[in-house]
């Protein structure tokens, strides 16, 4: 009898090893353990007897062994293969009786009945290779018939020839830490190649105290290890790549599950690869902001400028939520009444979509954007929370959190901007020559294209997003969609009055002086504020300042809210707008204002009037100083942009005629044509 191996407990229902058998434990008593058998009768053995048995052993519950790692034995070599497969045929005699290569209905060989006990099948087995010319021991075949219980045919396998070698080979530990210490202090330095962060990994070792006693490894040992440590870092690559892997989110990648119209939109902004003719015949490059819906890939809105602002993420949600309305010039075919729009059922809901053209109008329920400065702005929160809009920024550095928005501004450049004169490509390395010499779209003609075009072509296109799980072979437009969801989620109108356009635009706080307000220089003066001048506004957390709106693209008057009787919005225009009767933004203000540090108002006036009356000067005009690039550009993006906001009442009054400069031209002015009254109830939106 061998040895006695009790264990720490044995429980009804456990498995256990007996007889060269493997068999369930029925029933537990101090006198006997009642175990199955193969016979089918029960069989009660006493604990002694049990536990000194050779082959008792308590097994995994789950009583099988474990399934052969197909895909790890093809990385061993094919003479280790083939002896585990040649160990695993007798091992399986030895424990069922029978080799795999047996004929049904074999019996088994008297020395391998399963009526014998392990140990002598075991013994049997070693007797029989040895007279083979394979000379083994029982103690080898039990040693064998262990390791394929625990591990399969892996545990059979010789694994010398396959034996992991150290990550990193010979190479101390302390040279390895020295050069991801440089590897990591790229990630926001400008790339660089591999012998600087070698020398940068021998500055850090020699800074240390326990690098001076390492010995470095010879330059082509470095060399393989700084590849192994930047292997998909793009540390020698692209900054704009190893700065979003490095610092973007460690979790798995995730989408936030859109199944309506709005659910989730997508907010971002990028240069446009394409030059446009702007004033004075400047070429110039223009910014894309855009919105996408998630659910349908509609693009809501699109908006082309110079430069992006607030206001224009404020004016694209207004835009959003407007309809995009006919306009001359563009085929009958591109209404919405002859989309697959459901057009009729919508009209009754929305009057404004009667001439319409085929782009849905979609209302924002989340908004994704970036932390760029014109979204993270204070205008473009309020606006979000003044259209009950929740706004939730992606990860810095991740922008696969907004891969929808940042999949549909790259394909603008491959299915719009390419075909434009002009197109710069999408590096330098891939733009042509005399770019500005080709005849080039200016800004507004642009802007009209590219409206027309996503109501053309990218409503109607099909999208390989948008396939329905229904029929996987089928991908719908966003048109298309858009119209099936629209009939589950139904559609609530969101219509926008001139005072909802005034809260959109960027917002100052600022004191209602005797001579108006004061911004960047300006003053702005109105007798509306005659109640308002000197007096506390009431807002404590503002220390009693007035809330001002305006537009960076039309600086000829403000808003302000009127605090006290809460009445809506009190109109101020500029005090020096009879002296530049054009409309002109912040840009060129600021330009002039530059220049003259110490200039008043009325100098600032005079000289930004100077420099837009150069841009307007035809070629017929006497010779004039060259101008410098700076002026052309600023003149140019300025006019570029018209005012956004509807245009002021013309002074009918121009007041006391201005002092004359010495030397300056006394020509008289151009005749200036009234503009037309603001109507506030008119739509802000129509475009004429």
């Amino acid at each position: 009898m061998g040895q006695l191996r009790r264990p720490e407990s044995l429980t009804v229902g456990e498995r256990v090893r007996f007889g060269g058998q493997v068999r369930l434990v029925l029933a537990v008593s101090g006198r006997a353990v009642t175990l199955s058998d193969m016979g089918g009768r029960p069989r009660a053995v006493p604990p002694a007897v049990l536990f000194a048995d050779d082959d008792f052993e308590v097994v995994d519950s789950s009583g099988r062994m474990p399934l052969p790692p197909v895909s790890l034995l093809e990385t061993l070599p094919q003479a280790a293969l083939e002896k585990a497969l040649w160990w695993e045929g007798h091992i399986l005699e030895v424990l069922h009786g029978l080799p795999p290569e047996a004929d049904a209905g074999a019996e088994p060989k008297p020395q391998y009945a399963l009526s014998r006990s392990l140990t002598a099948r075991e013994r049997a087995k070693a007797v029989d290779l040895t007279s083979a010319g394979h000379k083994v021991t029982a103690g080898t075949v039990a040693n064998y018939r262990r390791r394929y219980q625990k591990g399969g045919v892996m545990g059979l396998a010789d694994h010398r020839p396959v034996r992991r070698t150290p990550k990193y080979g010979t190479v101390d530990e302390a040279v390895v830490e020295a050069m991801r210490q440089a590897i990591s202090e790229a990630t926001d330095a400008s790339t660089r190649t591999g012998t600087f962060l070698l020398w940068r990994t021998e500055q850090i070792l020699k800074a240390s105290d326990i690098g001076r006693e390492v010995r470095l490894p010879s330059r082509r040992t470095l060399y393989r290890l700084l590849d192994r440590l930047t292997s998909g870092t793009h540390t020698s690559g692209s900054a704009k790549t190893r700065r979003s892997r490095a610092h973007g989110a460690s979790a798995p990648f995730g989408e936030l599950p859109a199944f309506a119209p709005g659910e989730v939109m997508q907010i971002d902004s990028t240069p446009l690869d394409v030059l446009v003719r702007l004033d004075d015949g400047v070429a110039g490059t223009v910014e894309l902001t855009g919105m996408v819906d998630v659910a349908t890939r509609t693009v809501s809105a699109a908006v082309l400028r110079p430069s992006t602002k607030a206001v224009d993420a404020s004016v694209l949600l207004a835009r959003t939520v407007t309809p995009e309305l006919m306009r001359p010039g563009w085929v009958d075919a591109l209404r919405m009444s002859r989309s697959v729009l459901p057009h009729r059922r919508l009209l009754p809901l929305d009057e404004r979509l009667e001439h319409a053209a085929g782009r849905p109008v979609i209302v924002p329920e989340m908004i994704v954007c970036d932390h760029g400065k014109a979204f993270m702005s204070r205008n473009f929160l309020a606006s979000c929370r003044f259209l009950q809009i929740d706004l939730q920024p992606a990860h810095k550095g991740s922008p696969f959190e907004k891969g929808t928005i940042e999949k549909t501004l790259g394909s603008v450049g491959t299915l719009f901007t390419q075909f434009l004169p002009g197109f710069t490509g999408r590096s330098a390395d891939h733009r042509g020559r005399h770019l500005d010499e080709e005849p080039l779209w200016s800004l507004l003609e642009l802007q009209e294209l590219l409206d027309e075009w996503i109501v053309a072509h990218w409503q109607n296109r099909p999208h390989d997003g948008l396939r329905d799980p229904a029929a996987p072979g089928r991908s719908f437009t966003p048109n298309e969609k858009y119209a099936t969801l629209v009939e589950a989620c139904g559609y609530v109108p969101v219509a926008l009055s001139g005072d909802d356009y005034v809260e959109l635009l960027p917002s100052l706080w600022r004191v209602v002086n005797d001579y108006g307000i004061k911004i960047k220089r300006r003053t702005y003066d109105s007798p509306a504020l005659m109640g308002l001048r000197r007096q506390h506004s009431g807002v404590k957390e503002k220390k009693g300042l007035w809330e001002v709106h305006h537009d960076p693209y039309d600086i000829s008057r403000i808003w302000v809210r009127d605090h006290h009787t809460g009445s809506g919005w009190i109109e101020a225009t500029w005090k020096h707008l009879n002296r530049v009767p054009v409309p002109f933004g912040e840009l060129a203000w600021d330009h002039a204002a530059q220049g003259l540090p110490e200039a008043t108002e009325t100098e600032i006036a005079d000289a930004v009037a100077a420099l837009l009356a150069k841009a307007h000067a035809g070629s017929g005009q006497p010779a004039k100083p060259k101008r410098a690039a700076r002026d052309k550009r600023v003149v140019a993006r300025t006019r570029a942009t018209g005012p956004t906001t509807p245009a002021p009442v013309a002074p009918t009054d121009s007041g006391p005629p201005a002092p004359e400069v010495p030397g300056e031209d006394t020509e008289s002015l151009a005749e200036v044509i009234p503009l037309g009254l603001f109507n506030p109830l008119e739509d802000p939106w129509r475009r004429t």
